[in-house]
């Protein structure tokens, strides 16, 4: 029995299989690790490159359908808290500073500033005011609607007094240039002397919620 041509084919057929899986595996490495994807978020992309890429927690490889991203938008809300400077005349009194710092949802935007302005003739009344969210060189500006009221829990100071309404994002900057959207706010306050002339500062809450979009 010739054994010598039986090794000699058994040699030769380990080394043909041993090359086809050494071709394969390079290949199957090569592809692995050129995959990418890309993760959506709201109106925000980005691509992740890895041998098992996959989007982090919060983002999807479902891509928005066309239209929906502006109303749906990117959440915001938090409890922003400081201090506000109100100035009193005989027509009414103004807001003339208010600053404080968010916790929550915020997408990075922790700071507030703001201005405002009312006439209050009863105990709920109307009035005007703008600010500005911002953190992290991203900002959103807003407005206070028209059906917005401050509501005093006396008809005399000292009292406490709370704000309802809603707060119209007017643009922003940065990622959020070209912001649309609009906020539900519910803030609360407390006034010590409605003195003409008199000037005071106040601590102040605010609490905001709604959907940013474009």
């Amino acid at each position: 029995m010739n054994t010598t041509g039986i090794f000699k084919g058994i040699t030769k057929t380990v080394v043909v299989i041993a090359a086809f899986a050494l071709v394969a595996g390079n290949t199957t490495a090569a592809q692995a690790a050129n995959k990418t994807i890309t993760c959506y978020k709201g109106t925000l992309t980005k691509k992740v490159t890895a041998v098992f890429p996959k989007c982090a927690a919060g983002w999807s490889t479902t891509k928005p359908k066309a239209g929906t991203t502006a109303t749906a938008g990117v959440a915001f809300s938090g409890t922003y808290k400081g201090k506000m400077t109100m100035v009193w005349s005989d027509s009414g009194v103004k807001v003339t500073n208010l600053t404080a710092t968010g916790t929550g949802t915020t997408l990075g935007m922790t700071d507030m500033t703001g201005t405002g302005a009312a006439a209050p003739q009863n105990q709920c009344d109307s009035f005007i005011g703008t600010g500005t969210f911002g953190g992290g060189g991203n900002t959103i500006t807003v407005k206070v609607d028209t059906g917005a009221k401050a509501c005093a829990d006396s008809d005399a100071a000292p009292t406490g007094v709370t704000v309802t309404g809603n707060a119209v994002i007017t643009g922003g900057t940065g990622k959020y240039a070209g912001a649309k959207g609009t906020l539900k706010a519910n803030g609360s306050f407390n006034i010590k002397s409605t003195d003409a002339g008199s000037t005071e500062s106040a601590s102040f809450t605010l609490t905001i919620a709604g959907n940013i979009g474009k």
